[in-house]
């Protein structure tokens, strides 16, 4: 063993050496790097080190240093690729170096008296994250993060690749003073001075990994405490590391009762039984050897004399307050080497050198000590091989070095990433506004990939029989503008002059990111009112939309229900006479004066929000049914009007409006109801078209509600009696009876839906003249089953702010709380597909408000499959998107998003919810896909689902992943009974049909596998299912079929 310590070895000031905080040796071991309070980076040769004592060697001592952090340098770390040298500092800012080929400048700096530098290394990035004092860094194995901890109790993941941010973890309660990672690549370990120290799973992102990718790929895995429940806070760090072999974790700054020492903790249970015992002070640092050690001397062949591979054993260094450095290894119980007092205070960290027969320690008193033992002392050094052996058990052979395992493997890799590329272009095109006319005519010419020109004019030729000589030519396809063409007509629209008022000559700019639809089908991640855009259509949706609109006459808040709960004593809360008093304060009167600059002055009339709507004028209140005092829920009952006015246009019935405003639209056909001032004398009822009357009827009772379509007319009473019409006002029914009036009044095709003051649906289907299913109690949505009995009446409930049927006449309801339900004929209950949780629990929320156009950047491209669905239509398009928006909108207006987002946080932060948020992102994801599958919503369950299959897959989630590709396959959920003959058939994902939601099986199939096969880890599982689906051959087609084949071999 041999000790050396240079005297020029340190960051020396003109009165003092500064502290030397940390220090790390390059992966091919000749440089050393160091950092010190004097805020600079030093990179040393480690030769001229290991020759201080020979006076012959004139190699450089001092390679670089640089001087770009504004305070105390805490740590520095090589990347283990060498590419990278990252440096963490007080100033909250990580600098990332590298090594640049050009000579560096031979000139110093002025007013420094450092030598010239001999190598160039200079910053790379700039890594902004930290709000307070950086303490540590350490990298990945794979180079694929850098994570960084500090004082502000931050773990900032980094990419290895671009050095984007790609999660902050906020799960230590104090300042967090040590990292780690597992030479397998499974975990990373930080402590911390919360008496902790935290286990992260995390899978290796790629290097096009984005924040919104990957921000879940690192969970808290477990937390350990018991070895620090005592441990003194007094240490600058508590620099933890992984041993070689992967086994075992040794913290500094443990305690075993009054005693300090180091715990080592394993890996298998995460339990801390042993501890080296034998410093006098707190531990400040401790690092195993990177390589593996044999007790006995192998043969020259590097293997073993026989031995088992248990023989090897890890060397772990340790020092810290004490100022002594104690070296010990796994196959004795006493340290093989304790060396006292080699600094004169504290020692801040330690490295090993690559071959593990060099320790060097820095020491706050501004020296660096290298430790070079002899062959043999520690042991004799394994093989980098047996360190690999040694992580195979790990799973990190194939998995960890990111090899494929087959053939096949890596022919879907090649499909699934050659799917990433066209979904890349198409968003590009998205962006740039690039749609045109490529669609039309990528159906007809062929399409060239990786120098393979298309067949389609080859094939063409061959039809005609003419071989080795002239083709017919093809008919003519309409000229695609060149490169030259598009240039020139974009500088004409960059210098297109126009004059404003004044006469003044100015340039109008060009939008280059519009696309040709005006919308960006990128998704939004944020949450976005639809209250605050003015749209053509109230909440209209931005994609085709498969309901009619919202009844108009529905109050601006919803019809407000009273809900008459179950007998059980109400617990009065504190403050409730608070908030009764201030609700009725907000709904108090209209003030006629207020105090001005001069005394009380006359109030101003408000404006309404949307215009001047005209009053209609009420004749008086509807007569109440008996059947309201006995239901548990009330709506409230329209007034009876005078005149009801609604427009008929494009088959669709608008809101109510004036006479002179519906007949300016010659083509639109106006619905009337009058009733009498006298209730004994009948209302009347007519239609006219361009002021002609086309038919007029008259009812007996006062009309409350009107609707209607191009295929029927219907009225509804105020005795609850509903009456329908053919479009040429012939009556098609008897007055159909219900037990209260109707409240909401709506139609659809066929389809008209009631719904009555007491909060029952009923749904009519006037073609077939029957009912979609019993009639449905709107009580289980409106919380009746959470509401007390009230001692002093009714208690107050969510409004229902819309009503709607589909084109299958299926209810789709919204609530004043933002909730969305939608009834299931079928299972006779309702399903709720929206709702505040998934707000601030999920990260797709509000993700998809252009879910058609979304579809064109999925990763497998444009939708495939059979053509013969392309004119049919799409039904339930567009309900969940809406629904969302709503729940939006009324989360912002109620003002309840940042406290809820707020809660969200605080709950992240405990232990036990580290995987709250992965969790609740995924159940939203289910939530969609379950809801687009039973409304029928087409284009949307496979959007869906291709987002669902890209998350499952990054999350390496293999049973869900397992179940959704047999589900896809359809038939193999199916079971037989003792008898051997077949259960019953399921529907939907337990079906056997070919189609799914009205697509081909084997097209979702196709697209899932493609999405889930650039994961390595779940290969093995896909590349089954690829074979199926035929992409695991080389020739095998992605997308729409349109690309050429792919030789993998070029």
């Amino acid at each position: 063993m041999q000790l050396i310590k240079p005297s020029w070895l340190s960051h020396s000031g003109e009165h003092k050496d500064f502290e030397v905080y940390s220090c790390h040796v390059s992966p091919d071991g000749n440089r050393l790097a160091t950092a010190g309070g004097d805020g600079h980076v030093r990179i040393w040769s480690t030769d001229a080190v290991y020759n201080a004592h020979d006076n012959t060697f004139s190699g450089p001592r001092q390679l670089c240093h640089m001087s770009h952090h504004l305070g105390t340098i805490h740590s520095v770390r090589f990347s283990p690729n060498g590419r990278y040298l990252a440096s963490g500092a007080d100033d909250k800012i990580i600098c990332i170096y590298h090594l640049d080929n050009s000579a560096p400048s031979a000139i110093p700096s002025f007013g420094s008296n450092e030598p010239p530098p001999i190598e160039n290394w200079k910053t790379y990035k700039r890594l902004v994250g930290h709000d307070n004092d950086v303490q540590d860094l350490a990298w990945s194995y794979d180079n694929s993060i850098l994570v960084s901890v500090g004082l502000d109790s931050k773990v900032v993941v980094w990419s290895g690749h671009t050095f984007e941010k790609l999660k902050t973890l906020a799960v230590h309660q104090s300042h967090v003073k040590g990292i780690t990672f597992d030479p397998a690549n499974k975990f990373f370990a930080t402590a911390s001075d919360d008496r902790t120290i935290k286990i992260f799973r995390f899978t290796p992102p790629p290097p096009n990994a984005t924040q919104h990718d990957m921000v879940n790929n690192f969970v808290l895995e477990t937390t350990i405490s018991a070895p620090f429940k005592s441990s003194p806070l007094t240490t600058y760090f508590r620099r933890c590391s992984w041993s070689p072999d992967g086994n075992h974790i040794a913290a500094a700054n443990a305690v075993n009762g009054p005693v300090s020492s180091v715990a080592i903790i394993e890996r298998s249970n995460w339990d801390s039984e042993i501890n080296l015992i034998g410093h006098e002070g707190p531990t400040e640092v401790c690092i195993f050897s990177p390589r593996l050690f044999y007790t006995k001397k192998p043969t020259t062949n590097g293997a073993a004399n026989g031995h088992h591979p248990s023989s090897l054993v890890t060397v772990i260094a340790s020092a810290g307050q004490d100022k002594t450095l104690s070296i010990w290894n796994t196959n004795t119980s006493r340290p093989v080497v304790i060396l006292q007092d080699i600094a004169s205070k504290s020692i801040s960290d330690l490295a090993w050198s690559p071959d593990g027969q060099t320790l060097f320690a820095a020491s706050l008193d501004g020296g660096i000590v290298a430790v070079r033992f002899e062959v043999g002392e520690l042991g004799w050094v394994a093989t980098a091989e047996e360190n690999d052996k040694a992580l195979q058990k790990y799973g990190a052979s194939r998995k960890g070095m990111g090899i494929s395992e087959d053939v096949d493997g890596l022919h879907l890799e090649t499909h699934a990433k050659k799917g990433e590329l066209q979904g890349a272009k198409s968003r590009m095109g998205a962006l740039m506004g690039d749609f045109g006319g490529s669609k039309k005519a990528d159906k007809d010419v062929g399409v060239a990939t990786n120098g393979t020109k298309g067949t389609t004019a080859a094939t063409a030729a061959s039809k005609d029989g003419e071989t080795n000589g002239t083709a017919k030519p093809p008919p003519k396809e309409p000229e695609k503008e060149t490169a030259e063409q598009t240039a020139k007509r974009i500088e004409e629209l960059k210098s297109r002059v126009t004059i404003t008022k004044d006469g003044k000559k100015r340039i109008t700019p060009l939008l280059v990111s519009s696309s040709s639809s005006g919308q960006s089908s990128l998704p939004q991640s944020q949450l976005v009112g639809t209250g605050f855009t003015k749209l053509p259509r109230v909440e209209a949706p931005q994609t085709v939309l498969d309901m009619s609109r919202p009844y108009e006459g529905l109050p601006k808040g919803g019809i407000a229900s009273m809900l008459l709960g179950n007998k059980r004593k109400a617990v009065a809360l504190e403050g409730d006479e608070d908030d009764e008093a201030s609700k009725r304060a907000a709904n108090g009167p209209v003030p006629i004066v207020v105090n001005g600059p001069d005394g009380l002055e006359p109030a101003a009339l408000t404006t309404p929000v949307h215009g001047v709507v005209p009053t209609p004028e009420y004749l008086r209140p509807a007569v109440i049914s008996p059947s309201l005092a006995v239901s548990q829920v009330r709506l409230a009952v329209p007034k009876i009007r005078s005149h009801i006015l609604r427009p008929l246009k494009g088959g669709i019935l608008h809101e109510e409006t004036t006479l002179e405003e519906a007949s300016k639209v010659p083509e639109n056909t106006v619905l009337e109801a009058k009733n009498p001032a006298n209730p004994r004398e009948p209302s009347r009822i007519m239609a006219t078209k361009r002021g002609a009357l086309l038919w007029q009827d008259f009812l007996p009772r006062a009309i409350v509600l009107v609707t209607g379509n191009k295929n029927f007319w219907a009225a509804a009473c105020e005795d609850g009696s509903v009456h329908v019409w053919t479009p040429a006002g012939r009556r098609l029914m008897n007055a159909l009876i219900l037990e209260s009036q109707p409240v909401i009044f709506e139609s659809r095709e066929h389809w008209l839906l009631c719904i009555t003051s007491i909060g029952l649906c009923h749904v009519f289907n006037i073609m077939t003249m029957s009912a979609a299913h019993p009639p449905a109690s709107l009580g289980p949505i409106l919380d009746l089953a959470t509401t007390s009995l009230s001692p002093h009446g009714p208690t107050v409930g969510p409004s229902v702010s819309s009503a709607h049927l589909n084109s299958l006449g299926n209810i789709v309801v919204t609530l004043s709380n933002g909730d969305g339900f939608y009834y299931a004929s079928n299972m006779y209950c309702w399903q709720r597909l929206s709702e505040s949780f998934w707000a601030v629990g999920s990260q797709y929320w509000n993700s998809n408000d252009s879910s058609i156009s979304a579809l064109q950047t999925t990763a497998v491209g444009a939708a495939a499959g059979s053509k013969k669905d392309t004119n049919g239509a799409n039904v339930s398009a567009g309900i969940i998107p809406y629904l969302e928006r709503h729940t939006t909108t009324e989360f912002l207006f109620k003002g309840r998003a940042y406290t809820l987002q707020r809660l969200i946080k605080i709950i992240l932060a405990k232990d036990g919810f580290e995987g709250f948020e992965s969790s609740v992102s995924i159940a939203h994801l289910e939530n969609r896909i379950a809801g687009a599958l039973a409304l029928g919503s087409k284009d949307e369950f496979r959007l869906y689902l291709f987002m669902y299959a890209k998350r499952i897959g990054a999350e390496g989630l293999k049973t869900k992943v397992e179940e959704l590709l047999n589900s896809l396959v359809g038939g193999i959920l199916q079971e037989e009974d003792g008898k051997g003959s077949k259960a019953v058939v399921g529907k939907g994902w337990f079906g056997n049909e070919e189609t799914l939601c009205g697509w081909d099986r084997k097209e979702l199939l196709k697209g899932v596998v493609l999405i889930l096969g650039k994961f390595r880890d779940l290969q093995r599982l896909t590349v089954q299912y690829a074979r199926i689906v035929e992409l695991t051959s080389a020739e095998g087609n992605v997308g729409d079929g349109n690309e050429s084949t792919m030789d993998l071999e070029e």
